[in-house]
């Protein structure tokens, strides 16, 4: 099948059916008396005072306020957070910077945690024929423990897609018994095995989520993540944020739409309007749902706005929300 073709098929399938997929990150577990405290020091949003078995969506800055990392924080015992990264590295070397005083210990857990998203309408019926226990009750951004026959897994109602679904944690070495149970549970329901990066690229993008490569650099404000940020937290990068929050932010993620279909746009490209530069592009793909090319782009909010009419790479493109469906 050619790759066009196969995106399509697995893009529409996230959509109507049901997928599956190995969307393993890098792990670490933080626990100790002060892991709480010092959780709510690293990152913006509030995380010790989240329930055990409750996940958070947040974000670590640097001392300029400037976004290092997003991830989800998930508080799985009293004491003991496991956070989903994909800059395991640089989060210990930023936590190094400022642990001096807590009494926390940081352990990665990687080669021993394998994580595969079960998504789409069916992804429920799906996995409530191998769990020992049903979901149905399982809240958005929970966490527990259940078990796949004799193996040991953790299920999250969670996801990277605006669809239903949920996250499996399991060891490494069940991946191929994992796999069996999917394709036998998911067989009624055309189960798909996604193997091309739509998980990456035009599913989230369509419902306006966002990767680290689109937040470089950026304060949360400026990333239209303002609501994460607990202003009670006295967290690393607060004052470097303020100005952004009680005066709005300089600049803002926007998303842009363009209706040749064969258009090609760069990563970075820059954002045209009336021949001055007011932005650049950090993410372009086709949404297969929207039948269009779209992207999200940088936008000095002093020169372009949403409704804007732009030329990028010599294309006609169109400012418009971030969220496309």
């Amino acid at each position: 099948m050619a790759n066009e073709e196969l995106r399509r098929k697995e893009h529409e399938a996230f959509r109507e059916k049901v997928v599956y997929h190995d969307f393993t990150h890098q792990m670490l577990k933080a626990e100790g008396p002060d892991a709480g405290a010092f959780m709510d020091k690293m990152f913006v949003n509030d995380i010790s005072g989240k329930a055990v078995g409750q996940g958070v969506y947040t974000s670590e800055l640097n001392e300029d306020g400037e976004m290092i990392d997003d991830l989800i924080a998930f508080r799985m015992e009293d004491n003991m957070y496991w956070l989903s990264t994909l800059y395991i590295d640089q989060m210990q070397e930023e936590f190094a910077k400022y642990s001096d005083g807590y009494d926390v210990e940081f352990t990665d857990i990687k080669d021993i945690t394998t994580m595969y998203a079960v998504q789409g309408p069916d992804s429920t019926k799906t996995v409530n024929k191998i769990l020992d226990k049903p979901v149905d009750d399982l809240k958005f951004f929970r966490i527990r423990p259940g078990k796949i026959d004799d193996v040991d897994v953790y299920v999250a109602n969670a996801g990277f897609t605006g669809e239903t679904g949920y996250e499996l944690y399991f060891h490494p070495d069940h991946i191929d018994f994992i796999e069996k149970k999917l394709e036998e549970a998911g067989e009624e329901f055309g189960i798909v095995h996604v193997e091309t990066d739509v998980f990456l690229s035009s599913i989230p993008t369509e419902y306006g989520l966002k990767i680290m490569r689109d937040f470089e650099g950026l304060d949360p404000y400026e990333a239209n993540l303002g609501w994460t940020v607990d202003w009670d937290s006295d967290f690393v990068g607060k004052e470097a944020i303020r100005d952004s929050k009680e005066n709005g932010p300089k600049r803002s993620l926007l998303g842009f739409t363009v209706e040749d279909k064969d258009a090609e746009v760069a990563e970075k490209a820059d954002v045209l309007k009336d021949g001055e530069k007011v932005g650049h592009v950090t993410n372009y793909t086709y949404g297969y749902t929207v039948e269009k090319n779209i992207g999200f782009a940088l936008i000095d909010n002093e020169k372009a706005k949403k409704g804007d009419k732009v030329t990028i790479d010599g294309v006609d493109a169109e400012l418009t929300s971030d969220v496309f469906l």
